[in-house]
């Protein structure tokens, strides 16, 4: 069966990369046209970037032409416009993404300019698939779909069924993120060796705002937020990939461990996608697990892993999460809603 191409934008950077190496194997998609930035434009994809991930360099596209990350130049190439995965940065995301969405390309995007606008969706497709209907608010040809920052990513997908089941009022939420999570160079060896860095960026602002957005519902005038306050600290490890995240909740209504851990592993939306995992939240029962060198791959890196679920005497309840941070908190989030986006308009398999 063909498979539908898909257009990567910024497909020289970490997570451009990784997409292509999950396109390779995809039942539904390949890897269409590549773009990035003009110092990229109109050279083979092996002389554009230097290739940092496990396996075969550059997954089998290394002759390819890399584009100019422009809709005109992508219609052209492509014959008519299509799906596009968005793996650019803030700043060319903010030029870019909305351009071609309104040259009639649906974006799914892994960047962080358009996902608290509130005409975007923040979609992670297990918790609120139903928020796609903002695109049709957008008022253009094509649309812009976002995932969200790769923290918040097992922090939402850890909370949806203890929100479902008993509400949530507080959250607090330390991270031990992976330097991959800062691209490439990415941190100084400097900063990294032998130390940890508690600073990264703008983390914990995406964290404190963007969970509300998802567990929240959509409305006549866009998304009503979820009501519950979270307050976040970020630091950086010197670990190569997964996030871990040390959650603290206080629920509306009372819960035991057991009964929390209970609800979260019982919890399975069957999205009937090809990138959604089974089972969705994996719980480790060792006590020093979840750990990223052991876990993070777990599910094909689409899964998220449980830990040391236990009553906590300030919160209530406490755990740990892990998720790999450039699959299932960025190539493989937007290769997920990719698939719901197709999906959703009516198109199915290919």
């Amino acid at each position: 069966m063909r498979r539908v191409p898909v257009a990567i934008l910024g497909a020289t950077g970490m997570v451009g990369q990784r997409l292509i190496t999950l396109l390779r194997s995809h039942p539904w998609f390949e890897v269409g046209l590549l773009a990035a930035s003009e110092r990229s434009a109109g050279k083979r994809y092996d002389a554009a970037c230097a290739w940092h991930l496990p396996g075969e360099p550059f997954a089998g596209v290394g002759d390819r032409l890399v584009h100019a990350c422009d809709p005109d130049t992508l219609t052209a190439a492509a014959g008519s416009p299509g799906l596009a995965i968005s793996a650019l940065d803030t700043g060319a995301a903010l030029e870019h993404e909305r351009a071609f969405a309104r040259a009639g390309w649906g974006v799914i995007s892994n960047a962080s300019a358009h996902r608290m606008d509130a005409d975007v969706p923040l979609i992670v497709p297990e918790i609120n698939a139903d928020h796609l209907e903002l695109v049709g608010r957008q008022g253009t040809p094509g649309g812009v779909v976002t995932n969200p920052n790769c923290t918040s990513m097992p922090v939402v997908l850890a909370l949806k069924p203890l929100q479902d089941a008993f509400g949530l009022e507080a959250v607090t939420v330390a991270s031990y993120q992976a330097v991959s999570g800062a691209g490439y160079p990415g941190e100084s060896a400097w900063d990294m060796i032998g130390n940890v860095r508690p600073h990264p960026g703008n983390e914990e602002i995406k964290l404190a705002e963007e969970p509300q957005k998802i567990l929240g519902t959509l409305g006549p005038d866009g998304i009503v937020p979820a009501d519950f306050a979270l307050s976040a600290r970020c630091v950086r490890v010197p670990v190569a990939d997964g996030h871990l995240v040390a959650v603290h909740v206080r629920t509306r209504d009372a819960v035991s461990p057991d009964d929390a851990l209970a609800c979260m592993t019982a919890w399975q939306p069957d999205l009937g996608l090809p990138s959604a995992p089974r089972p969705l939240l994996v719980h480790r029962t060792e006590r020093d697990r979840p750990s990223p060198r052991f876990d993070a791959d777990t599910g094909q890196g689409m899964a998220v892993s449980l830990g040391r679920v236990e009553a906590c005497p300030v919160m209530g309840l406490k755990f740990f999460a892990l998720a790999h941070n450039t699959v299932r908190g960025a190539a493989g989030a937007a290769l997920l809603n990719a698939e719901l986006w197709r999906r959703a308009r009516g198109e199915g398999n290919p």
